[in-house]
């Protein structure tokens, strides 16, 4: 019988800092979820993709956004604004960017342990 696990972001099994930004990790359930924050003037292709080395984000994520507006824009050229409350899925393949003066925060539940690994 599979036992109850419980973590919390108050105790991240890995964070990785970032400029404008960091992502916290818990590791459970056999899988990993994370929590991004990203204050206002972070952009990917300014502050993650310098320590990435890709053209675009190849993590792709599954990701509820609880806090702030991102802007986002896929490498087909489909753009959307993400607002608190959405839920997305974003394949490999896109930039994004803080919209606003409030930091974003994302509960990321796919690609989130890969996400800014040199």
């Amino acid at each position: 019988m599979a036992s109850a696990e419980h973590k919390n972001f108050k105790s991240p099994d890995d964070v990785r800092a970032f400029e404008k930004g960091k992502l916290e990790l818990l590791q459970i359930g056999g899988g990993v979820v994370g929590k991004l924050t990203l204050q206002p003037g972070w952009r990917w292709s300014e502050h993650v993709k310098p320590l990435v080395g890709t053209e675009w984000c190849e993590a792709p994520h599954f990701q509820y956004h609880a806090a702030g507006r991102l802007h986002i824009v896929m490498s087909d050229g489909t753009e959307f604004d993400a607002e608190p409350g959405m839920v997305t899925k974003l394949p490999s393949g896109h930039d994004a960017w803080v919209l606003g003066d409030e930091d974003v925060v994302l509960i990321d539940f796919a690609g989130a342990g890969n996400y800014a690994q040199e």
